[in-house]
């Protein structure tokens, strides 16, 4: 199974590119997103691929980003969405927006992606609700220890620690919590130094 792939464009068109590595060329069906971040051939560049293996083909799947290929992968999980409509709806949706529109029941948002009525609409959302749901709770829980990680370093560094809480909440509000511990450490004193 492929599931990474480095090398260089030799032809991109929408939905699909070739991509040459090792002397061998590898088609890819890609959403738009995926398309409009690509080079232009003769450029390198390194897919995230989803192998899809059925009786009578074997598709390759790519994808620039980890959070693209894993909603991808939610959506196939689906009954009645094969991997060209979930290649369809990220085309037709951004990766977050289409999060945002599963945590708001947004079904007009959805059925507005070409090839998505009104039923397969609901069936995504209430299908991928609680997968969203959970992703949401593990990231609060790692913002949470991260907050608490960096108070706990700027208290040991001497720092009061509700004027710590404060520079740490505003750091972690305009870089977020995947910044790094490190990144976000030298932010907060940065700003703990104007205070």
């Amino acid at each position: 199974m492929i599931a990474y792939l480095k090398g260089q464009i030799l032809q991109k068109k929408p939905g699909e590119v070739v991509v040459v590595t090792g002397g061998v060329g590898y088609v890819l069906l890609i959403p738009l997103s995926t398309y409009f971040k690509l080079g232009e051939a003769g450029t390198e560049v390194e897919l995230l691929v989803h192998t899809h293996l059925t009786d009578d083909s074997l598709q390759l799947f790519g994808f620039l980003t980890l959070e693209e290929k894993s909603l991808f992968l939610k959506l196939i999980t689906i009954s009645g969405i094969g991997p060209k409509m979930a290649i369809n709806i990220l085309s037709g949706i951004e990766a977050r927006e289409l999060e945002e529109a599963v945590r708001e029941t947004n079904v007009t948002r959805l059925s507005m992606i070409p090839g998505i009525g009104k039923k397969t609409a609901l069936r995504v959302i209430m299908e991928l609700a609680d997968k969203i749901e959970k992703k949401a709770k593990v990231l609060s829980r790692q913002e949470s220890r991260e907050r608490e990680d960096l108070v706990s370093a700027l208290v040991n560094l001497g720092f009061r620690r509700k004027e710590s809480e404060q520079v740490v909440d505003l750091t972690i509000g305009s870089l977020g919590a995947r910044a790094g511990f490190d990144l976000l450490l030298r932010e907060c004193l940065k700003r703990m130094s104007r205070i």
